[in-house]
């Protein structure tokens, strides 16, 4: 990679991370909320309170997104270049897998997202962010996100643990190699180099 590519790549990377950390956090505090607010069987206590939060959790988790979905599949592209480079010994079983799970999720928040934009163009001007008609719209984007979104908050991480495997084998390969030397039989001199015995 070329030093621009490195920088914005590694950027990516960081957001990816504070993806990461920020929708693990929206989840935790989405299932206390929801331990909180349901009977013992699941339920809500009040449907239009619980359907408020939930339209919170999946608006708060696109928001977060949002930092990583223009770079996403650039991401995933390098990810995959980088196994394809990497030792089978390096290799866990699962990241070909969360790849192409990871690929296939942002496929499907992609086609969200332009059918969102088609919806809101098509919106009167009198619907604008705070009204009802924009504001529902939205929120069945972000529901209809919101599988999709979870699945790059679970598997997201095989992407950061590519990379860094693919940067300990690209400096363990940089590493210099230094010339082992035959041990030396007790009471008897090192042999001079090139001289035999």
């Amino acid at each position: 990679m070329t030093n621009d590519r490195t920088t914005t790549h590694r950027l990516l990377l960081e957001q990816l991370a504070a993806f990461l950390k920020e929708s693990e956090q929206v989840l935790a505090a989405w299932d206390a909320y929801s331990d909180q607010h349901t009977d013992p069987d699941g339920w809500p206590h009040d449907d239009t309170a619980y359907g408020l939060r939930a339209s919170r959790r999946d608006a708060d988790t696109w928001r977060s997104f949002n930092r990583v979905r223009h770079g996403a599949k650039t991401l995933l592209a390098t990810a995959g270049a980088q196994l394809q480079m990497l030792p089978a010994a390096r290799v866990q079983s699962r990241w070909a897998w969360e790849l192409s799970a990871l690929d296939d999720a942002l496929d499907q928040l992609i086609a969200l997202q332009r059918r969102w934009l088609e919806t809101r163009d098509a919106l009167p001007p009198s619907a604008v962010p705070g009204t009802e008609a924009y504001d529902d719209v939205l929120a069945e984007r972000n529901a209809e996100a919101w599988h999709y979104l979870h699945e790059w908050s679970l598997h997201g991480q095989a992407v950061l643990d590519i990379h860094a495997a693919a940067q300990d084998e690209a400096a363990s390969r940089k590493a210099p190699v230094v010339p082992s030397r035959a041990p030396v039989a007790p009471g008897q001199p090192p042999k001079a180099p090139g001289a035999r015995r």
